[in-house]
């Protein structure tokens, strides 16, 4: 399979968006809120599930051989961070949001939110149960499932459901003028 180097230039520039993604942040415990969801959701809202899925594995690779463009670092031992389960999450959350977007005819702000909204909850699906998993197991604390909940849920569900709406009206402004120059997933008919 063949990339030609305009997919490679907006693969790298996604990955480093969700990079400038990470250190923009709010402190908070074990869980900071940051901004990478957005860029993650924009790479398969603007470049579909292939590329979306190439910018995110980019990012992740690039963190795990050192790079510290995690929120907390880089380095393969990253794997043991109670918030390695996010970047998993948004590997798969770029590859469905993707997925959607490029079946999409009509580009209206619903056809965009709920496919939008179903990859941030692929996000928190395994970012939560991964949280869990080392605060408990590896780390060897006790902590309960609504615990995990409440440090990496609850706190963050309303930010990034209004940044899931800004994300589905900006694409409803900009795939239409994407796809109409020759760019984007897929191309539309041309509209009169």
């Amino acid at each position: 399979m063949k990339i030609k180097t305009r997919e490679m230039i907006l693969v790298a520039m996604f990955a480093a968006l969700t990079a400038i993604g990470a250190f923009i942040k709010i402190p908070t415990p074990i869980v900071p809120f940051t901004l990478q969801y957005l860029f993650c959701a924009f790479s398969g809202v603007f470049l579909g599930a292939r590329l979306g899925l190439y910018s995110q594995l980019l990012y992740v690779f690039i963190g795990l051989c050192g790079v510290p463009i995690f929120t907390e670092g880089g380095g393969y031992l990253y794997i043991f961070k109670p918030t390695f389960g996010y970047l998993i999450g948004f590997i798969l959350c770029a590859y469905i949001i993707g997925k959607f977007i490029e079946r999409l005819k009509e580009v209206k702000f619903k056809n965009v939110f709920f496919p939008t909204l179903c990859g941030l909850m692929t996000v928190y699906s395994i970012g939560v149960p991964y949280l869990y998993m080392i605060i408990r197991f590896h780390s060897g604390k006790s902590i309960t499932f609504m615990t995990a909940l409440k440090l990496g849920f609850f706190p963050f569900i309303i930010q990034d459901v209004c940044l899931t709406i800004l994300i589905a009206y900006t694409a409803t402004k900009v795939i239409p003028a994407l796809r109409r120059a020759g760019y984007g997933p897929i191309k539309l008919e041309k509209e009169f």
